[in-house]
């Protein structure tokens, strides 16, 4: 079956193979993103908006003797990437040379590692409507408004495909589908509030009857929060939490070219014992229950990347231009969009904690007084060296006391080192979930127990 939108892999090849063909750089990259969109929004248990959007970007890279310009277009006619392949050009000619500059890269260079066959392209996706994504959100704020609370969130679904094509004859092509809800449910009067959040690349992977199940009995339990005094508390940390946690140490340093800047958490570290030996993250594109990818946007096989190993860091993630500053690196394939202005070398985007094998029930009962979290917000860097970040807790925070759930708290904020706090992990949740990342990434990422967590005041 055709999808609107999406071209299918004959048509979007040719497509670049035509762009490759009239070309008169001395290496061409033209890459196709086609994407096709639909948001269902909801507010006080009644949807109020329906968005769809279709959209294709097409990025070509010209390089003249290691100057290198790029230009993107979603014009797909023939006069449109004409003439984004002459702005690429023109801007490649006045650019000055780039010492690092690796080439493109060239099919076979390299082959994957621990590769496995990645589909991640769901029909049920694709074929969602604006009526069975309404049947979704029915069920959220039916059982909500059956225990007099207010949902409110958005569920959206989209599908596409991308295909990356160089003069050096490598071609990639994959089709893909994502998923994502994401709402809260409130007792407005009792300032009590709980998250929701689910996300994967099929929609078997919604569990909504449980997600909103949970989200009712967590609002329902945090009426009238009790203000705590700053202080560093031993805490339990749900997935959500965890999450975001590790979108900061990804951008405080996961990748390549942050670690040889040395401004990265990882400088200093490598290969040494600094975190907790119950702590091991990867980056892992071919899990199924994330979002699997098979290569990233210089068509470069993806790599399952072990970042920390029980406790040690071992590796950053690399690109093809960051690998060739290293004798003996390779692209791990995780190269992310060039863009001048905000531009920070590869990033990993498929994080995994490894889980453990408690409960969360066992992680609070092992804490006799301190913090359960569901959610942080707002999370900011406030020195990479470290990963020191701040924000403020959200949507469900309770005190424990005697390794029970005492009452619930008003938010706090936080200013805390990560590299300090997760060198103290107690325990690791049995159960990961699937969290869709700020910054683009989708992760797997368990409960966890810290020995200590900073906060400066209340929220």
């Amino acid at each position: 079956m055709q999808w609107p939108g999406v071209l299918g892999e004959r048509a979007a090849c040719s497509l670049l193979e035509q762009v490759l063909r009239q070309s008169p750089a001395d290496e061409t990259e033209a890459a196709l993103v086609t994407t096709s969109q639909a948001l269902t929004r909801f507010a006080h248990n009644t949807i109020h908006q329906n968005v769809g959007e279709l959209d294709a970007e097409l990025e070509i890279r010209a390089v003249f003797g290691g100057r290198v310009g790029m230009a993107a277009t979603n014009d797909l006619s023939p006069s449109g990437w004409q003439r984004a392949l002459l702005a690429a050009c023109e801007q490649a000619r006045h650019l000055p040379a780039n010492a690092d500059w690796p080439g493109l890269p060239r099919p076979g260079d390299q082959a994957p590692q621990d590769a496995l066959p990645i589909m991640a392209f769901d029909a049920a996706v694709a074929e969602a409507t604006p009526t069975s994504r309404a049947a979704v959100v029915r069920a959220i704020c039916d059982q909500a408004g059956g225990q007099q609370l207010l949902a409110s969130g958005a569920f959206g679904t989209s599908y596409g495909e991308t295909v990356v094509a160089n003069t050096h004859g490598l071609i990639a092509y994959a089709p893909s589908t994502e998923v994502d809800l994401t709402f809260v449910v409130e007792q407005t009067a009792e300032q009590a509030s709980a998250y929701a959040h689910a996300a994967g690349w099929q929609l078997a992977q919604l569990d909504v009857s449980a997600l909103t199940s949970e989200a009712c009995r967590h609002a329902r339990a945090a009426r009238a929060p009790r203000r705590l005094p700053a202080g560093e508390y031993p805490v339990v940390l749900e997935p959500y939490a965890v999450g975001a946690l590790l979108e900061a140490l990804a951008e405080a340093g996961m990748g390549a070219l942050a670690v040889q800047e040395e401004r990265s958490w990882m400088n200093g570290r490598l290969g040494r014992a600094c975190l907790s030996p119950e702590l091991t993250i990867w980056d892992d594109a071919f899990d199924p229950r994330g979002v699997p990818r098979a290569f990233d946007c210089e068509g470069v096989p993806k790599r399952r990347v072990p970042i920390v190993l029980h406790g040690t860091p071992t590796s950053p993630v690399y690109d093809r231009l960051t690998a060739a500053r290293e004798a003996g690196r390779s692209s791990t394939g995780h190269a992310q969009p060039y863009d001048a202005e905000d531009w920070d070398g590869p990033l990993p985007e498929n994080l995994v904690v490894t889980p453990g094998d408690q409960t969360t029930a066992e992680l609070i009962a092992a804490i006799g007084r301190g913090l359960y979290i569901t959610r942080f917000w707002y999370v900011n860097l406030v020195s990479p060296h470290d990963c020191a970040v701040t924000g403020t807790t959200r949507d469900g925070v309770w005190w424990i006391e005697n390794g029970q759930l005492a009452f619930p708290v008003a938010n706090l904020r936080f200013d805390q080192a990560l590299v300090e706090a997760l060198a103290g992990v107690r325990g690791v949740g049995a159960e990961c979930r699937t969290v869709a990342g700020f910054f683009g990434g989708v992760h797997r990422a368990p409960a966890l127990a810290l020995d200590s967590f900073r906060f400066i005041d209340p929220s």
